[in-house]
């Protein structure tokens, strides 16, 4: 598969197959992240890999905490701005809208809303689940960094025929995570990964998000 058709190819997959994911086609995946650029190639990332009872176990004791309310603010993320722009706001809500409509949420409904965003915490069926972290104390260059190595993941993914979901939502339920995984209390959770073989007989993942137009973002100055 070239990069153009990488690209294009890639989007978040909600319903995975349960098929595994050999360890040595991950150890490619990674190896060949390696090469994803950094500032001054300070390479601020750590991944940690799970997969069968280890990702069980987490996955248990989000859930638990999801069910007991027991999730965290992290003040130093900062992920999303306490107050969106129409332009962000409006974008968000129609990503979301289109994938509650197609799996069947009706607009408002809490109970059916929560019941789908929890789904993130069984990695959406996925064999294997991935976590990204980078050192506390470094800044937000060094985060954008470790933006880089995640999309390298998911493009290197697409070679494999494997797709991906990046996972914002473990960040306040990220204590079970260290736990199981040893990571270190130095390091800050930047985003989990689902990754796997798409179930192309799942209606969510029949979900395209719009993209803006080009001339909305894209500035030149200079040609002809």
């Amino acid at each position: 598969m070239n990069v153009l058709d990488a690209i294009a190819s890639r989007k978040s997959i909600r319903a995975f197959r349960p098929d595994p994911v050999p360890k040595d086609t991950i150890e490619k995946i990674l190896q060949v992240s390696q090469r994803a650029p950094s500032g001054t190639n300070t390479q601020p990332w750590h991944v940690y890999v799970c997969a069968g009872p280890v990702k069980q176990a987490i996955t248990d004791d989000v859930l638990a905490l999801v069910r007991s309310g027991g999730g965290e603010k992290y003040e130093d993320y900062d992920y999303y701005p306490p107050e969106w722009k129409p332009v962000h706001r409006d974008r968000r809500r129609g990503v979301g809208w289109s994938l509650y409509g197609l799996v069947g949420v009706p607009k408002g409904d809490r109970v059916a809303s929560a019941r789908q965003a929890a789904r993130n915490f069984l990695f959406f069926d996925a064999p294997v689940g991935l976590f990204v972290t980078v050192d506390s104390y470094l800044g937000r260059g060094n985060w954008a960094d470790a933006g880089m190595y995640l999309q390298t993941i998911m493009l290197a993914a697409r070679e494999f025929g494997l797709d991906t979901c990046p996972q914002a939502a473990w960040i306040p339920y990220q204590k079970p995570v260290f736990k199981h995984l040893g990571i270190p209390a130095d390091q800050a959770l930047v985003s989990g990964l689902a990754l796997g073989f798409a179930d192309h007989s799942k209606i969510e993942n029949t979900l395209v998000s719009e993209r803006e137009a080009l001339a909305n973002v894209a500035h030149f100055q200079g040609f002809d």
